[in-house]
């Protein structure tokens, strides 16, 4: 490999007439070495590798599935493409995704970076964070509409979560999948926090329904509901619902059924209530 100098060396002597043996010699090295860089095969000052980029068969697709949706998580694109054979690890595919500069820029992801936030503390069976999650584009033999509703109930001191597909956020499926998440995370806490969800609250003050107050009293907890414009606050459970949709939703497939797609979440992400006798009424996500 020849430095930027001796490239310039190499170039001078050669407008004056020197041959290129003449200038190997002078400058220590080969001729083939001479002979690419008078040619511009090489550029100085840089090393080519020896060996081949193995990410580099996956750009194409990787720029596609980006370009389709930004957002998506890189951890789920590289479980894609350890399907289609890629073998590298979770560092070195972040690495090439922004060695390649494959993620489109998105202007208010950028402006809400380095925000200032709170830390706050959670004793061990303190506080559960709950809420809906509206999941997009659920396959049309599911019969569920436009959107599926899993409610995702995680536990605030060591942010460990479930989730439960219901067929609407309405109060009855709303307790019926309160009941499951509980059973799955092991038990209740001392608080239960909400947003201002109309079945759980008056969303304008806040205050308790009565029909939930009567839950609340059945499980003996106490319900607590987010100060408004204070989403953040229940900062656990939206982590968790980042993940069910990009963990569990985005990576499921168009032909999925509901037993699948719940088998495929594993018992560490997404439980669900197995749906009644009856047509299915439930849903997933396409690509």
């Amino acid at each position: 490999m020849l430095t930027v100098e001796e490239d310039v060396e190499a170039q001078a002597l050669r407008a004056q007439g020197w041959s290129i043996s003449a200038i190997a010699r002078h400058l220590g090295r080969d001729r083939k070495t001479i002979r690419r860089y008078l040619a511009d095969e090489v550029v100085p000052g840089a090393r080519r590798s020896s060996t081949v980029d193995p990410f580099e068969p996956f750009v194409a697709y990787c720029r596609a599935r980006l370009a389709d949706d930004p957002h998506l998580w890189a951890s789920t694109l590289l479980d894609e493409l350890a399907e289609l054979g890629y073998r590298g690890g979770y560092s070195t595919f972040t690495r090439a995704l922004r060695r390649y500069r494959l993620r489109p820029h998105c202007e208010p992801c950028q402006v809400s970076r380095g925000r200032d936030v709170a830390i706050i503390t959670h004793p061990a069976g303190e506080e559960t964070q709950w809420d809906w999650l509206e999941l997009p584009n659920p396959p049309e033999g599911w019969g569920v509409g436009k959107q599926a509703h899993l409610l995702v109930g995680a536990l605030a001191h060591s942010s460990k979560w479930r989730g439960v597909l219901a067929e609407s956020e309405e109060f009855p499926h709303l307790v019926e999948a309160i009941d499951a998440v509980v059973r799955q995370l092991g038990g209740v806490t001392r608080v239960w926090r909400f947003d201002r969800m109309a079945t759980v609250c008056y969303p304008s003050s806040g205050r308790i329904l009565p029909a939930f107050a009567q839950v609340a009293k059945h499980y003996g907890v106490r319900s607590v509901t987010c100060p408004p414009r204070r989403g953040n606050r229940k900062g656990v459970v939206e982590k968790a619902n980042h993940a069910a949709a990009q963990r569990w939703w985005r990576s499921l497939g168009d032909d999925v059924t509901i037993a699948e797609a719940q088998a495929g979440a594993g018992p560490s992400r997404v439980q669900a209530r197995q749906p009644p006798p009856g047509p299915r009424r439930r849903a997933h996500h396409s690509r």
